[in-house]
């Protein structure tokens, strides 16, 4: 039982969003790297994420079952009742909210308290009425690294909004790939992703320039003084081969696949991004 509720927490997507939190931490703390200061804050955001996760999987449940992808989920099968799930959830948040609240600052609490709530009150409902759920989702996903930055700063500058920026960008070629390469999932639980509505030449076209807009905000990272050019020089190369995957799509003559391909080097770029702006 203990591994189930485990689970519904969504391990992989807490352990990805703490990739981006320290990395952000890291390059705010300039070399003054205070570690309890930084293992409260992975503890407490990893809490408030695994709680938003788990209330997402209660929304979620009836579309889980439908979903060859999600419906082994506890709550997809009934093993667990919505009311216990969210009972967990609730408790989960407490501890969140409270690791923050006691080792962080106010800003920090208020971005967590913003993500969480983007997340669990408006993407899990958005997203089955529109395309735009997806960038909903890009927002509360973004809100990690201003978490990990702001738990060291204390106050949103600059670096802090092109972290912010760099993190929407990245996400939407990410999940447009999800959608493509996981289309029939999508199409069963009738939720209106890009790709189905308009087409994959049209989510190819939206993957591209978002694509370019994080190269962009990457650059800028550097060139406003927030990284040194050892992270330009080893993220641009990958920046850029994702770009020549994304226009390789149009050429494509298997769509799931080549987006499966974008899918797995959007999660080498994300790494490296935040190793990058860790040790820049």
């Amino acid at each position: 039982m203990i591994k189930t509720y485990y689970m519904l927490t969504k391990p992989g997507i807490i352990a990805g969003n703490l990739l981006t939190t320290g990395g952000a931490f890291a390059l705010a703390s300039r070399g003054e790297f205070d570690f309890w200061l930084f293992l409260f804050t992975l503890l407490g955001l990893s809490f408030v994420i695994a709680s938003a996760c788990v209330f997402n999987n209660a929304i979620d449940r009836h579309a889980d079952a439908k979903m060859a992808r999600t419906k082994h989920r506890p709550l997809a099968q009934g093993v667990i009742s919505p009311r216990e799930a969210s009972l967990f959830a609730f408790f989960l948040s407490v501890l969140g909210f409270f690791f923050l609240g006691v080792y962080t600052n106010v800003l920090t609490v208020l971005i967590a308290a913003i993500g969480f709530v983007i997340y669990v009150g408006m993407y899990s409902f958005w997203k089955y009425r529109s395309t735009y759920g997806t960038l909903i989702g890009s927002l509360s996903g973004a809100t990690p690294p201003l978490i990990g930055y702001c738990a060291v700063r204390g106050e949103l500058d600059l670096g802090a909004l092109l972290l912010f920026a760099t993190l929407v960008f990245w996400q939407m070629p990410h999940f447009y790939a999800i959608a493509m390469y996981r289309r029939e999932d999508y199409t069963t639980a009738k939720i209106p992703v890009l790709p189905i509505i308009k087409g994959n030449r049209v989510a190819k076209i939206h993957s591209i320039l978002y694509i370019v807009a994080f190269l962009a905000t990457a650059l800028l990272l550097t060139l406003c003084g927030y990284t040194g050019y050892g992270y330009l020089i080893g993220l641009a190369p990958l920046g850029l081969y994702w770009l020549f995957l994304g226009i390789r799509g149009f050429k494509a003559t298997n769509d799931h696949d080549w987006a499966r391909n974008m899918f797995r080097f959007s999660l080498v770029v994300i790494t490296a991004f935040s190793v990058l702006i860790a040790v820049s």
